[in-house]
Formats: C-alpha cells, structure tokens, sequence
C-alpha cells in the first residue's frame, strides 16, 4: 500500500537519525525479504557501513552507505520500517533488523512477506526502469504531455504503471482523476492540452496534500517510523467512499474495477468518456 506520499515521509523521518549512524549488526529473520545479494553476502557486506543519506525513489527507499553501496527498500502492500530501542521486545512479523551504533534498531516489519530489500553497487539495476519523478523541478506539463502522447490506453492503469510515472498507486491515482475531472476509463491520447495540464497539476496537488498529511492510513497497514499513523485518510475525496456524496457536487462516489483495480469516482465529476 505505501505510495510516494508514505515513503518521502519515511525517508524524512529517517533522515535525522540515520544519517552518520553505523551498521553494527543485522538479522535477517526471513531470508526471501533479501533480494540481492544472498542473505549471508548482504550480511557481510552491510555490517560496518555509515548510512551517508537517506532519499528516495519512486517507491522505493533509498539509502546511500560509506563503501559505495547503496540498500534500496521496497515496501510493498505492507511492509513497515519502525525505529527502536534496541530493547524492544522483537514484536510480530518482523524480517529484517539493523542494529546502529547507538543501540537504536531499524526493523523491517512485513505481515504479508511481500516487501524486498536490495544492497546493490549501481541502484540503477533497480531502479533504471522507473519513469519520472512527479514531484521533481524538471517534471513539467510539456514531459507529461510528450509521455501521454506516446500512449493509448486507459488513465488510470497509466497512471499506476511505474514505467509511466514512478510512486502513484491505487489510493492517489483515484484521488488524482477526480481532482483533474477525468473519468479513470479515459483514453491517455484523447486529452487536450488543457486537460494534460489539469491532470499534471492534479499529480502535484495531491502528493504534495499527502506528504503534508504525512500519508494515508487504513486498517493500520501504514506507520510512520515512531508507529503513529498517517492523516491523509481524512481528506480523501473519492477514495474508499463508494455511496457516500461527492464533495463537489453531492453524486454518490461508485465504484468500479478498471484494470483489474478497484476504482472510486464521482460520475458527475468524472463523465464516462
């Protein structure tokens, strides 16, 4: 479930009391959460390093290390990172823990085993294939419109394929379709340039709302790194509020599946194209 939105507010939060800290030790509690290298190299190799910087990209968490590698971490549909005192009761689910020089634990908390870790030379192995960030100074209507102009299919698949647009997900690319007033079944090739502009405005507005919000919570699935829970949640539009009035216009919010995905949106709002 962690979007854009949730990962920058846990790399903000990890930021201050990462960076400078050393590695000591780490336990890998469930193997299959290390993608590369082997469980017993990503052991050898991360113990002793300095986290240098904490960022990053699309989903993914990035933290760049003293020796030149960097660890990227993917979430998934549950995956937490929590900060610790390293005597802590270990607590449920939990995969991965680094123990810092300061007697401070990161743990990797996964109740679905979904999330992935690499510790790699090049992070470009990873992450090459993801498209732009939608938050950069370089991302400007005129990129989002030479990328829709590429494309045919429906927008709100679009919006989710990582190639496309790195960190939406299922939760902002609703919320991002009904700020834009484009109905998510809406072929990529059949906007105007006015309606382009609407939709990457619609992408800046509401990652921007989230990461204030410090990110949306349900079912408890999504923690910041103290385990308090995000607030997004209480401003969302369409999203999860099938029946419930549109906060524009007063339309029951339906929902549907495009894509295979579970899809919330206002029929007034949004007209079927």
């Amino acid at each position: 479930m962690p979007e854009l939105p949730e990962v920058e507010t846990i790399a903000r939060k990890l930021r201050k009391p990462l960076v400078g800290r050393t590695i000591t030790a780490v336990e890998i509690c469930w193997p299959r959460t290390i993608a590369a290298p082997s469980p017993t190299e990503f052991e050898r190799q991360i113990v002793g390093q300095t986290v240098q910087a904490v960022g990053r990209r699309g989903k993914f968490l990035v933290l760049q290390l003293s020796e030149g590698a960097t660890l990227l971490v993917h979430l998934r549909m549950a995956g937490q990172l929590l900060l610790k005192s390293s005597v802590s009761p270990p607590g449920k689910h939990v995969r991965v823990v680094f123990t810092l020089d300061d007697g401070s634990t990161l743990r990797f908390r996964d109740q679905r085993k979904f999330g992935r870790m690499w510790l790699v030379d090049d992070p470009q192995v990873v992450l090459g294939k993801l498209g732009p960030e939608p938050l950069a100074d370089d991302f400007t209507p005129q990129v989002l419109a030479r990328l829709i102009g590429r494309r045919s299919g429906m927008l709100k698949p679009l919006l989710l394929n990582q190639s496309f647009l790195a960190g939406l997900g299922n939760i902002y690319a609703d919320e991002v379709l009904f700020r834009a007033g484009l109905h998510p079944r809406r072929k990529a090739d059949s906007l105007n340039e006015t309606e382009v502009t609407q939709l990457y405005h619609a992408i800046r507005q509401v990652l921007e709302e989230a990461i204030t919000g410090q990110g949306t919570t349900f079912d408890g699935v999504y923690q910041q790194v103290n385990g308090s829970s995000g607030a997004f949640q209480d401003s969302l539009q369409v999203y999860r509020r099938a029946g419930k009035p549109c906060p524009r216009c007063g339309t029951p919010i339906e929902r549907t599946t495009v894509g295979g995905r579970g899809t919330h949106f206002c029929p007034h709002c949004q007209p079927v194209p």
